[in-house]
């Protein structure tokens, strides 16, 4: 159990970081953002806050160690999030090599997911 624990602390603050280091030039509305998000991925300017504060609310979820429902809605919105943004680049640019990056952290967030409800059956 205490290996379970500390694996999925390890791996959710991984995870967390990463998204929450993703989310704050959307909130803040940084023109590199804007750029990205509006200008090679056609979604409107007013789309970009909104999409930032999300995933800040996301990872503070995950990151509390209660309340459950919403740590469920938590995971599923940022699942969300990263396939969107996959499926928005490769319909926009097509594949491309630097895009395997992505696959660490859906790979953290099913590993999170998996560790906490492996958590929660033992506790």
């Amino acid at each position: 159990m205490k290996s379970t624990n500390t694996w999925y602390w390890v791996v959710t603050i991984l995870f967390a970081a990463f998204m929450l280091f993703s989310a704050i030039p959307n909130i803040m509305n940084t023109k590199e953002s804007i750029d990205m998000i509006s200008g090679q991925l056609g979604y409107p300017a007013y789309f970009v806050p909104f999409i930032g504060l999300a995933k800040a609310a996301g990872c503070i979820a995950i990151l509390i160690p209660s309340f459950r429902r919403i740590k469920e809605w938590a995971y599923a919105g940022l699942f969300f999030d990263l396939s969107g943004a996959i499926y928005s680049i490769l319909v926009k640019e097509g594949f491309q090599l630097p895009m395997l990056v992505m696959v660490l952290p859906v790979a953290f967030l099913f590993v999170s997911y998996f560790l906490w409800h492996k958590k929660l059956a033992a506790a």
